[in-house]
């Protein structure tokens, strides 16, 4: 199969452009100089003012319109294509286009409609955008890989090539989603920036001087300029939660075990100390429970061996309700706040961000008190040897299929070649100190029933997501503030906050990196190219969670009038 592969990438790259309608080509595409922000009124110029409406309503209204019979499903799905595909052309978000096959499941959903006057599902007629891992039938996945073009995960003859669905495909389809296209990702799936031969580089459409995050960057930038409502992508060290946090969207990174992975392709597919999760990605709060409580309500427990049997858990939301709507001192909600975790300090819009949640939640009346964790720098260092468990030998074994050139954002982690391998007994030795780690941070974390006041151990930790607003190209170099949680297979919300301000953000005068990787984040700030850029932080629950921690992050957004 080693080629031209250049050749192919450019021919697979022309044939994405080539699938959007020629009325929906755009004459020029700005340059970041002319046109660095191309969200809210740059975009709408090219979208009549139904496409407007219908775009720019999110996923819960989506669904409540088209269960009213205000909106078709077709309507809806040709509108997205539309915006979607605009998206593309401005970023650079889209692996995969199947417009008409949306088109026609749209109008087999309204027919349904019309005949029973009743919705199939809850996700009836929402446009629902996936990360190019899940295999979709007679859509090629690639995953940002030359060598997999025209195979099965790099292989030509499998009988599955244009045939096998990924689980979560099989339940959308059932609850009525619309699906139309598959967004990009970073060749390995292992990087904070999403870059790949095929499409080139996924740009930020907040600031097209910074990247869209990784490796769900084509979901974060297609929900970012409302091309899509919400969408799927996945979490092995912040693959969720980052595009999240640099396009301004809520998304969530379940524990494992919580909603189903079966059928995705994956990298180091089999490494089963920290497991990649898959979770959605939405403009509001309320789009990313949808999608969540959706995919519970077809019990994926009973087709994903790997799922725990945990329908959606309306008691433990609305326990969080019930105390914030309570006057009484029981009404008070308790959190941490993590600064810093000794190794970089997150640059300053980031560290605004913290100080905001704190000082909201505070003025609400909830207790606020530092974390002061075990040590991070040792949950990473066992947290980041699981990536090179194999040595990097199945990621280099992609690579080879075409002989492409690795990005040098990949190649600065996994090198120009596979290296030894971990033997087994390494492996469990790891195994054995993460455990050992997770029961002293458990114990960390119980131990703060002693400071706040109600005797119960704190809810959540308000904590950085990254140290940058959005990284620039080729400088995400830091990935400790994502990763932990990973580590510990904690539940994760990111919630957008405000946005990086010039005049504002700035280092103090006097300030001294803690170290080299501090002074790589320190040296990468730049006040002017960054003004504007989105800015957000996460709330860390403890492992299943993820109704508590997504019923805070909807009410932080409250207070912070998002």
């Amino acid at each position: 199969m080693v080629g031209d592969w250049e050749s192919r990438a450019k021919a697979k790259r022309e044939a994405i452009l080539d699938s959007i309608p020629e009325k929906w080509r755009l004459q020029k595409i700005p340059s970041p100089e002319e046109q660095k922000d191309v969200t809210g009124s740059y975009i709408q110029q090219f979208l009549n003012d139904k496409e407007i409406a219908i775009t720019e309503t999110d996923a819960v209204g989506i669904a409540e319109k088209v269960a009213a019979g205000e909106w078709s499903a077709v309507d809806v799905t040709e509108a997205f294509c539309h915006r979607a595909s605009l998206a593309h052309q401005l970023v650079n978000c889209l692996h995969e286009t199947f417009f008409d096959a949306a088109v026609a499941s749209a109008k087999d959903l309204d027919e349904y409609y019309a005949k029973k006057k009743k919705t199939i599902g809850p996700l009836h007629g929402v446009p629902v955008s996936l990360k190019d891992q899940f295999h979709v039938k007679d859509v090629e996945t690639t995953m940002g890989y030359v060598g997999w073009i025209g195979t099965f995960e790099g292989k030509p003859d499998d009988p599955r090539k244009g045939t096998h669905e990924s689980e979560m495909v099989r339940e959308l389809r059932a609850l009525g989603a619309v699906l139309y296209c598959k967004t990009s990702v970073p060749h390995t799936l292992m990087s904070g920036e999403t870059v790949n031969n095929i499409i080139g580089y996924t740009w930020n459409p907040k600031n097209r001087y910074l990247c869209s995050g990784g490796s769900s960057g084509g979901e974060g930038a297609l929900i970012g300029l409302k091309g899509s409502p919400g969408g799927f992508g996945t979490d092995i060290g912040g693959s969720i939660r980052i595009p999240a946090a640099f396009n301004g969207l809520y998304g969530i990174r379940p524990t494992s075990g919580r909603l189903p992975y079966e059928g995705m392709a994956n990298s180091m597919d089999g490494q089963n100390t920290v497991l990649s999760v898959v979770g959605p990605l939405a403009t509001t709060a309320r789009g990313v429970r949808l999608l969540t409580k959706a995919i519970l309500s077809e019990k994926p427990w009973l087709y994903d061996p790997g799922v725990v049997e945990m329908p959606w858990r309306d008691a433990q939301e609305q326990a969080i309700l019930d105390i914030l709507k309570s006057t009484s001192d029981k009404g008070q909600l308790s959190f941490a706040v993590l600064k810093s975790d000794g190794i970089v300090t997150p640059q300053p819009p980031v560290a605004r961000a913290v100080s905001m949640v704190a000082e909201a939640l505070s003025k609400a009346g909830h207790k606020i008190i530092e974390w002061k964790p075990p040590s991070h720098k040792t949950l990473l260092d066992l947290t980041f040897k699981t990536w090179a468990y194999d040595g990097g030998k199945d990621i280099h074994d992609s690579f080879a299929l075409s002989g492409e050139d690795i990005s040098p954002q990949v190649k600065s982690i996994y090198g120009d070649k596979a290296r030894e391998q971990f033997t087994a007994a390494q492996i469990a030795a790891n195994n054995v100190d993460l455990r050992r780690f997770r029961k002293e941070y458990m114990e960390y974390w119980n131990s703060t029933a002693q400071e706040t006041g109600n005797g119960q151990p704190v809810d959540g930790i308000i904590s950085p997501l990254a140290p940058y607003p959005a990284a620039r190209r080729k400088l995400y170099k830091y990935y400790g503030y994502s990763a932990w949680v990973n580590g510990l297979d904690y539940t994760s919300v990111v919630l957008p906050v405000t946005a990086s301000d010039k005049t504002v953000d700035k280092y103090e005068a006097e300030y001294t990196p803690i170290g080299d990787l501090d002074k790589d984040v320190f040296d990468a700030y730049d006040a002017d190219l960054y003004d504007g850029a989105h800015v957000s932080v996460q709330i860390v629950g403890r492992r299943y969670t993820e109704e508590k921690t997504l019923a805070i992050a909807e009410y932080i957004g409250q207070l912070l009038g998002k």
